[in-house]
């Protein structure tokens, strides 16, 4: 039975858990800040506002739909993220010169009804840029690995990465600010490390982007060696991975990473500092290879 109006009861926080879990979001049945923002994006239909680049970037669920139907045609937006970037309107550009149109990148009244159109009547056929992050043609990135977090782990990750790549660290930073910093310098990798009070003492939780229709197949391959890693050293005696869609997952274009862990003895974490950084050496020599 729904709960009266006016009363945020057992039955809206099971519909506000609902929300959250199928968003990506860490499930708590509070609408916080980035809940609220989600539910208001997820109220967004293609068609019901004009879709063009400006700065704070649009947000919602009609950008994923624009995202899906270019990539379903073989224009690349980039990843799924329901955010309306300078990649969005180069695809939607590419698409209106195709069509010939007039090549704007706003996503207007008449390029809407082309693009319904030709979109194809199957949701399932592939999309290009999945296509080409199987295939192995995304940018790689050549910046610095960039550390976040609260957790004394971002400082143990810094000094054993420290000889290997260049590392930045940021203390008290948001999620924005720190995908801003990312991605102006084209980070590697991010790795957002939290120490949570009420997480299990015992145990890592590693969450990779996926969101809509798209997940990081390099955060999720990442995610699953430093998970294997952990297990195999003894380190942690539980660890979980799941692609979620939290803001700094989001936010970031590069491999993301946010893990979560209790809290630790400090030689514990430096024990995982040290497993995290020769899993990431790995990686980087492989990508030179």
């Amino acid at each position: 039975m729904a709960d009266p109006p006016n009363l945020f009861g057992d039955e809206t926080i099971a519909l506000v858990e609902a929300f959250q879990r199928a968003r990506g979001l860490s499930i708590t049945g509070e609408v916080d800040d980035v809940t609220w923002t989600r539910l208001v994006e997820a109220g967004w239909r293609l068609g019901q506002r004009l879709l063009y680049l400006v700065h704070p970037y649009l947000r919602g669920d009609d950008v994923a739909e624009l995202q899906v139907r270019l990539a379903q045609l073989g224009f690349n937006p980039g990843r799924i993220d329901g955010i309306f970037g300078p990649l969005l309107e180069a695809a939607l550009g590419d698409f209106q010169g195709n069509c010939g149109l007039e090549v704007n990148g706003t996503l207007t009244r008449r390029t809407l009804l082309e693009l319904t159109r030709v979109t194809p009547s199957t949701s399932t056929r592939n999309l290009v840029n999945e296509a080409r992050d199987v295939a192995g043609f995304s940018e790689e990135a050549s910046g610095p690995i960039v550390l976040c977090g609260t957790s004394p782990l971002r400082d143990l990750l810094e000094v054993a990465l420290r000889a290997e790549r260049q590392v930045i660290a940021l203390g008290d930073s948001t999620s924005v600010e720190v995908a801003t910093f990312a991605n102006d310098h084209q980070a590697i990798i991010v790795l957002s490390l939290e120490q949570v009070q009420h997480g299990p003492s015992d145990g890592f939780r590693l969450n990779y982007w996926a969101g809509y229709r798209s997940h990081s197949r390099r955060g999720e391959m990442l995610a699953s060696a430093l998970a294997s890693a952990l297990s195999k050293s003894h380190v942690a005696s539980r660890v979980e991975v799941a692609g979620m869609a939290l803001p700094i997952l989001r936010e970031t274009k590069m491999t993301t990473l946010h893990v979560e862990h209790g809290p630790r003895e400090i030689e514990d974490l430096r024990a995982v500092a040290d497993t995290f950084a020769s899993v990431l050496v790995e990686v980087f020599h492989r990508q030179r290879d």
